[in-house]
């Protein structure tokens, strides 16, 4: 029988590695109640060697934070490629839609709103939040009360998928109108 050959993983594909159980297990379990010990075990690796990959849990943390709002940035760029400026933001918010569809991203993302008690989580997380900011009002041209209502309406869409209203949509009208709108108005 031919000896079993394996191949070492660089600290980088490692790092690849470590950052998508975190992002699993951060979502679900939210910053302060993720183990790096439980992230380790999942990467059958051990803690020391994951804390020698990223210092501290919150290292961890960012990491994931950037990879997942790194993929709404590429997203958003991704949606506008090629469509007329006037339809770029509804292109954007429906290629939103499509991302939120996973579970996981979805709740990281909630989870990075909720971790930002601590203080240099949320400078991070409100660095990348205005780089979105930006980046949909270049890419759309629009004013800042339609980018408002953009994110506004992002925002409300991760409450409706995160609170599962299309399960209870056909024995609550009120669920069954917030997962199928109706176009508001506008702001003035």
């Amino acid at each position: 029988m031919p000896a079993v050959t394996r191949t070492r993983k660089s600290a980088e594909e490692r790092r690849e590695e470590i950052v998508a159980i975190g992002l699993e297990q951060f979502a679900l379990n939210g910053y302060k109640g993720t183990s790096t010990e439980a992230i380790a075990r999942e990467a059958g690796i051990s803690q020391p060697y994951l804390f020698r990959l990223f210092k501290t849990k919150r290292e961890l943390f960012l990491a994931c934070f950037e990879a997942a709002h790194q993929e709404i940035h590429d997203t958003f760029e991704q949606a506008a490629e090629g469509v007329a400026r006037e339809e770029r933001l509804q292109a954007m918010g429906h290629a939103y839609i499509r991302l939120i569809e996973d579970p996981t991203k979805r709740l990281f993302q909630m989870q990075s709103y909720a971790a930002c008690s601590d203080p240099v989580i949320q400078e991070r997380v409100r660095s990348c939040y205005g780089t979105l900011v930006k980046l949909v009002t270049r890419l759309s041209g629009e004013p800042p009360e339609r980018i408002w209502q953009f994110f506004s309406h992002g925002m409300l869409l991760n409450v409706v998928a995160s609170l599962d209203l299309a399960a209870i949509a056909d024995r609550e009208p009120w669920a069954k109108a917030w997962v199928e709108p109706i176009e508001l108005p506008p702001m003035g």
